[in-house]
């Protein structure tokens, strides 16, 4: 057969897969004996979901859906996809929780329900307790259900006295939030909850719990290319996602390819939001079963299993997140282990993350990523979590560009044992804490950092490297430390006052005075407590000058006020290429774009073009003395 019948015949194929698509629409006031028109919808999207073959959209109309899909099957390509989208201009609900109603006082505020253990079918939250590899449960049992009151999630006790006299806790922001408590006990029979409602009687008011463990998660991988749009999706009871474990959020690729998540309304997850993660059959909390061996040893054990299971551009990630709303969730917004890799991570909106910090562990941030491999995390705002962006393990041919991060209470970005190439361009770092780094092989070129920053070598961990744009592995190191080139940043050393016996941390490049492998910097600007690298000679500092800056949220929009001095336009800068940055050491890959073509950083933070010659440093090209009012969102 010639290439011309060839394409021919591929032509004829996806044009009869589109005559014969079918759109099936879903309604509260459906009926799943409806053939699915519009005229006559079915009642349930996971029915739907049943019937749906690639080429099919399901149209979901307004209302709220108790329900988890679990499709039934994927799409072929990217041309023939599968779509659940709700309805236009349709507001869409989809929930892991059921209404609770028939409270009876208990004690003074405290309220009291028996639910029978039938009520929750095969998954009852209230017997189930988080676990997983790298989770601390500090000191106490935390169960996967929740308790919500109009909305916001209430916070679970161990005993019940302390719903009964609740303590506020001081150390988060929502102090006054943290009396509303619950505790739960069950037996064979029946689950008991007690629930604090303060001074609201939960019978006049909307009052839910957590009672399915996903809402969009297929229980099989091998379904692909799924679009699934415009929902409203919340209040599942979510297990703890470990990248060693199976990982299920409240939306979940269940080891698959070609998702397209988009334009969703994410929130209220026990622990995550979306997960583009692993499947259970390569391991499942292994360091948990056998404490024989160290985690970071299961880890690479883990990594060779999927790869013998099939991991590879082939066959999985290459998804698409963008232009969600994500928040309220324990432990992520974002997460993946492997299943993230060759994935775009686009314009959504992290925040609230781990905010009630009843437990804690190695897997939290707003994105947390194992091996985002030739992933690029672009254009997002990410606040108000503990850790905005961690890329831990793998991170090779990842790109962190033009994303707005503040007020993230640990850091901004954390790397974690990546050997590169990774780079980290146009971004505006605003914490108390921008960059934390225990990997090697990245680069940081025009970025603004206003915080601290953090650099060690880790001599005790192997962790692999791997082919360039490939999940196959071509080896494991140490991390020596170096191997980093900072160009064209501006660092505000605005900030706390640093511990000096802590040789690690400091406001500029101090840090890599030490460092094993080479270190390249040059066309940086620093001010106040910010220091330049021992070997940096193109360079602006202005120890005398503190650059007062402030995040001004104006509903949908954020503005940035911030003072540049006068020697803000004298820096001059080289125009940043593959040739210029060259290869991480230990891939011998060099900075390029995933499809291995050569890469410039033309454009700034807002997509403007760059000077090719002496461009300006930091995020912004056009860029002044004074005092200014910028709109970064």
């Amino acid at each position: 057969m010639n290439q011309l019948n060839f394409k021919l015949l591929i032509l004829l194929a996806l044009i009869s897969s589109s005559l014969f698509a079918k759109e099936y629409h879903v309604s509260v006031k459906g009926s799943n004996q409806n053939e699915g028109s519009v005229s006559k919808p079915l009642k349930t999207i996971n029915f739907a979901a049943q019937l749906a073959k690639p080429g099919d959209v399901i149209i979901v109309h307004a209302g709220t859906y108790r329900e988890w899909i679990n499709p039934a099957r994927g799409g072929e390509n990217d041309a023939n996809r599968i779509v659940y989208r709700a309805a236009q201009s349709e507001k869409v609900e989809i929930k892991g929780s059921e209404v609770i109603t028939g409270w009876k006082k208990d004690n003074n505020n405290v309220w009291k329900v028996t639910i029978p253990n039938s009520f929750f079918g095969d998954y009852n939250p209230y017997k189930d307790s988080i676990y997983g590899d790298w989770f601390s449960k500090q000191g106490r049992i935390h169960h996967t259900g929740e308790v919500f009151l109009n909305g916001k999630s209430l916070f679970e006790k161990e005993k019940i006295e302390k719903v009964i006299i609740p303590i506020p806790d001081t150390k988060i922001k929502d102090t006054e939030g943290s009396t509303y408590t619950w505790y739960c006990e069950s037996d064979a029979k029946n689950t008991t909850l007690w629930a604090n409602f303060q001074k609201f009687d939960p019978n006049k008011e909307q009052v839910e719990i957590s009672a399915r463990r996903t809402c969009f998660y297929p229980d099989k991988p091998g379904i692909n290319y799924l679009t699934i749009s415009g929902f409203n999706i919340s209040q599942a009871a979510t297990q703890w996602a470990a990248p060693t474990a199976e990982q299920i959020g409240m939306i979940s690729t269940h080891w698959n390819k070609g998702w397209i998540i988009e334009n969703n309304v994410i929130s209220d997850s026990k622990c995550s939001g979306i997960t583009l993660g692993k499947e259970r059959g390569t391991g499942h909390n292994v360091w948990s079963e056998n404490k024989s061996i160290d985690g970071s040893l299961h880890y690479i054990e883990v990594t060779f299993r999927t790869l013998r299971n099939g991991w590879s551009k082939t066959n999985i990630g290459s998804h698409i997140v963008r232009n969600n709303e994500i928040f309220n969730c324990e432990q992520t917004g974002i997460c993946g282990s492997m299943g993230a890799a060759f994935s775009i991570i686009e314009n959504n909106h992290i925040h609230h993350i781990w905010t009630k910090r009843q437990f804690s562990g190695a897997e939290i941030g707003g994105i947390k990523f194992h091996a985002a491999i030739d992933t690029r995390i672009m254009k997002n705002r990410i606040h108000d979590t503990g850790r905005g962006i961690w890329l831990d393990w793998m991170a090779q041919g990842t790109r962190v560009s033009k994303n707005l991060l503040y007020n993230n209470d640990l850091e901004d970005i954390f790397m974690e044992v990546n050997h590169g190439p990774t780079l980290v361009d146009n971004n505006i770092l605003l914490s108390p804490s921008g960059i934390k780094t225990q990997s090697q092989g990245a680069a940081f070129v025009h970025n603004l950092i206003a915080g601290q920053l953090r650099m060690w070598p880790e001599p005790g961990r192997f962790t692999p490297y791997h082919l360039p744009h490939s999940t196959d592995v071509a080896g494991l190191s140490t991390i020596f430390s170096g191997d980093d080139r900072y160009y064209n940043n501006i660092f505000l050393g605005n900030g706390l006052e640093l511990n000096p016996k802590d040789a690690r941390s400091n406001y500029g490049l101090t840090i890599y005075n030490d460092a094993k492998l080479p270190v390249w910097a040059n066309g940086n600007i620093y001010y106040d407590k910010a220091l330049a690298y021992k070997d940096e000679h193109d360079k602006v500092e202005n120890p005398n000058f503190k650059s007062d800056f402030k995040i001004m949220e104006d509903g949908n929009q954020v503005f940035l006020d911030i003072t540049f001095d006068n020697r803000v336009s004298e820096q001059k800068c080289n125009l940043i290429t593959t040739a210029l940055l060259g290869k991480a050491k230990m891939p011998n890959e060099p900075f390029e774009n995933p499809d291995a073509t050569p890469l410039k950083i033309d454009t700034d933070y807002f997509g403007n073009k760059r000077a090719l010659v002496n461009p300006a440093a930091g995020p912004f090209e056009v860029l002044k003395a004074g005092k200014q009012k910028i709109k970064v969102w």
